[in-house]
């Protein structure tokens, strides 16, 4: 290599403080980071390198958890609602209608009968299977050929079959949808059966 290109290399290297005698010995690591390679530079780019990885927080990558149903459990459902954007002081309404409904399994069907961890077991009655998911929302919200809501889910949620409502997240967002029209009256018993004072 010609000599004016080594001198210009070692120029520059000083001239960005990593010239050789620039550069002491590490006696520890100056970053303790294991997404992070160790930088031992003291002083000019590796310095610099080094003071922002000490900032920059470790990358780490989550996956949502699933949660564990269990029947008569809806201890997971607060957060879940508060997603699907319910109010913190509906949610104790939310759960004590989500309970008497499904016994918290999102995935019943209306008559469904499920183990201790919601699995589908059987069927016990066939005149309701409709009802869909963790509050069993009736056909007559979901299907687009019933008059007495006119599909409100199918043409606002694009929702026009039962099994995207096996989902708690969207049976929740639906839900949300059937509360806005018309209150807590769709699953108030005293309100459907008309025999409460």
């Amino acid at each position: 290599m010609p000599t004016i290109i080594k001198a210009i290399i070692a120029f520059a290297l000083s001239a960005i403080g990593l010239g050789v005698s620039q550069i002491p010995a590490p006696t520890e690591p100056v970053m303790t980071n294991q997404f992070i390679e160790r930088y031992d530079a003291v002083g000019g780019f590796g310095q610099a390198m080094a003071t922002i990885y000490r900032y920059v927080p470790p990358v780490t990558t989550t996956t949502p958890v699933k949660p564990v149903y269990r029947h008569g459990d809806c201890s997971w459902l607060p957060a879940l609602a508060m997603q699907a954007g319910w109010s913190a002081e509906q949610i104790p309404q939310l759960q004590k209608y989500a309970l008497r409904e499904s016994g918290c399994c999102p995935n019943r069907a209306g008559g469904d009968n499920v183990d201790k961890n919601c699995n589908i077991t059987g069927v016990s009655d066939w005149s309701h299977r409709s009802d869909s998911g963790l509050m069993q929302i009736n056909g007559v919200h979901w299907m687009p050929t019933h008059a007495q809501y006119d599909g409100l889910i199918c043409k606002q949620m694009a929702i026009c079959t039962q099994e995207p409502l096996l989902d708690a997240l969207t049976n929740l967002r639906a839900a949300r949808l059937i509360y806005n029209q018309v209150g807590w009256s769709a699953w108030d018993i005293c309100h459907q059966e008309k025999n409460c004072k």
